[in-house]
């Protein structure tokens, strides 16, 4: 019989789609324990309230995770460089990451799967090697900077990078290790809740509140060159990352949530999305007021030259908390970029990968987390402009691969054999198209700005514009093409039923659809995923996604060019 350090056991076989063992039974949190069979239905507010605080986890945990060593650079560099001119970015952010993560939210809690083993069933190897490849190359490179960031603000206290880097591989690896996932996700909050001097930091300094609010208007301070692109295109990257889409929808699985719980998930990602913007406005104002009008202001080099300059300009109070949070957020990152990194590893290998396991029992699973800290440990103690390639270029790469991930997101979301009642509406469908065609804009304009530097702000306005009007006046097709399809559809089936006319059958349908949210929802779960039959890619939407890979490794060409350019 399967046994766990949790006190909890499974059944024989793992239901559905599920693949692992682990991935099924009790709900252990770090804040509480729902029994397997539990629901919120006919509970009382205080027994839902606890519910909610036995589900939280996975969106807080992803979204302060992306707060990371990578994050409070980008940050403190907007805030440095551009005083609060740019808040307006992460404010247009909100529904991206809500967007983004909500798909994640269903499809990890309705297959029971990882995001990587679901692309691999549903598409096939060549598709699942395209979206997992740049996946392991970016994050290994992140757990770099999160490395970087341990040495930056230890050195702060006077420890040596030989110290502190092999002393933080340690401690993260331990935290992993303990074949409990309840232990994990307790000893994550802790570090989350050390973010709490955020706040102190921030009001240190003695914000603006006129000058906060009025970052919140849009604009481009200095024009739309290259250099406010790559900085936009940072935020973008550190903000709404790749990763993320891989760890939470494992991390929920891995958590044992099911369909009746989504409801409380998204309460969990709000959550988070509150925590992260906080934070990253906290971080912005600490280097937008604390080194205004001094020499360091207008000059950004890296995070450990912030905390000295915080420390000289403002006191040291302020220059030790910014270091302890670049310290928290580079720890609380490194562990969920790692953990996403071996949660997809094992989707596409096949092998054990759950927190509830011990090391004899998932090897593999801790092997590759163990190997992957080494490697990023090691590269860490690469010369210094190695090390700010790697820096600078890290977010703003994941800004640009973001779209085809999202993609496959957006897919995945609308494959009915996978989601059944959870597939995306129509309005959620809209909102994942703009947030794509959104994103290949910003890419397309750093693309343009680093290959034609020469081009002026009013010519890459123009190029923006145009792009907002060909998207929009693909999607008016796109949802044309939707409309007469359903008034097809209905008149098929009205000719078929003979006393109906179209507008009663598309009554009928609408009730139909009403009729399937409704039912089975709570209890529908992704069948095996090797009885399912894989959708097939048309020809017209097989050259639109390697039209758009193609293009996806143009741009990472030319933005590590303009990393290079800017060290140089």
């Amino acid at each position: 019989m399967t046994t766990f350090s949790d006190d909890t056991r499974t059944p024989a076989a793992p239901p559905g789609a599920v693949a692992d063992h682990a991935h099924v039974g009790d709900i252990v949190g770090a804040l509480g324990v729902i029994r397997q069979h539990d629901g919120p239905a006919g509970r009382g507010r205080l027994q839902r309230l606890r519910m909610l605080a036995a589900v939280i986890g996975p969106g807080l945990i992803v979204m302060v995770g992306d707060n990371d060593a990578g994050g409070v650079a980008t940050y403190a560099q907007a805030g440095q460089n551009y005083g609060m001119a740019l808040l307006w970015t992460l404010v247009l952010l909100i529904p991206v990451l809500y967007v983004n993560q909500e798909m994640v939210v269903r499809l990890g809690a309705v297959a029971g799967v990882g995001h990587a083993r679901l692309i691999f069933a549903r598409f096939g190897k060549f598709w699942g090697a395209f979206s997992v490849g740049d996946l392991f190359v970016v994050n290994a490179l992140t757990i770099v900077t999160e490395f970087i960031g341990v040495a930056m603000a230890l050195s702060y206290f006077g420890l040596p990078k030989a110290v502190s880097v092999p002393l933080a591989a340690v401690a993260l690896f331990a935290v992993v290790a303990g074949g409990s996932f309840r232990r994990w996700e307790s000893l994550m909050m802790t570090l989350i809740a050390v973010d709490v001097v955020l706040f102190p930091m921030a009001l240190l300094v003695h914000p603006s509140v006129s000058g906060t609010a009025h970052g919140l208007i849009p604009s481009l301070p200095g024009g739309l060159s290259s250099t406010l692109l790559l900085i936009i295109v940072a935020i973008v990257g550190t903000t709404v990352a790749p990763w993320q889409l891989f760890f939470q929808q494992s991390n929920i699985v891995d958590k044992r949530i099911t369909p009746r719980w989504i409801r409380y998930e998204r309460i969990d990602l709000w959550l988070g999305i509150v925590v992260v913007m906080a934070g990253a406005v906290a971080i912005m104002a600490a280097t937008a007021y604390g080194l205004s009008g001094t020499g360091p202001a207008g000059g950004f080099t890296d995070a450990g030259a912030v905390a000295a300059g915080l420390r000289a300009h403002t006191g040291p109070v302020v220059g030790a908390l910014f270091a302890i949070v670049l310290l928290d957020a580079s720890l609380i990152g490194a562990n969920a970029v790692g953990l996403a990194t071996t949660y997809t590893l094992g989707d596409t290998l096949g092998r054990r990968h759950s927190l509830h396991w011990k090391v004899s029992e998932a090897p593999g699973f801790y092997a590759g987390y163990a190997a992957l800290l080494a490697v990023a440990a090691a590269i860490s103690f690469s010369p210094d402009h190695v090390l700010g390639l790697i820096t600078q270029g890290v977010q703003a790469l994941a800004g640009v691969l973001l779209p085809s991930a999202t993609v496959f997101l957006v897919l995945l979301c609308n494959d009915r054999a996978v989601l059944g009642p959870w597939v995306n509406t129509l309005r959620q469908n809209i909102c994942a198209a703009i947030i794509v065609w959104a994103l290949v804009l910003l890419s397309a304009a750093l693309t343009a700005a680093t290959f034609f530097p020469g081009l002026s702000t009013a010519s890459l306005e123009f190029g923006l514009g145009a792009g907002v009007l060909a998207g929009l006046a693909a999607g008016a097709v796109a949802l044309l093409a939707h409309r007469r399809s359903r008034r097809r559809c209905a008149a098929a089936t009205a000719a078929r039923f003979g006393d109906l006319d179209p507008g009663q059958v598309k009554d009928l349908d609408r009730d139909a659809e009403r009729a399937e949210l409704a039912g089975d929802r709570d209890t529908f779960r992704t069948p095996a995923l090797h009885t399912l039959e894989r959708p097939t890619f048309t020809p017209l939407r097989t050259a639109g996604m390697l039209a758009l890979r193609g293009y996806l490794l143009v741009a990472v060409v030319l933005v590590v060019v303009k990393i290079v350019e800017s060290i140089g």
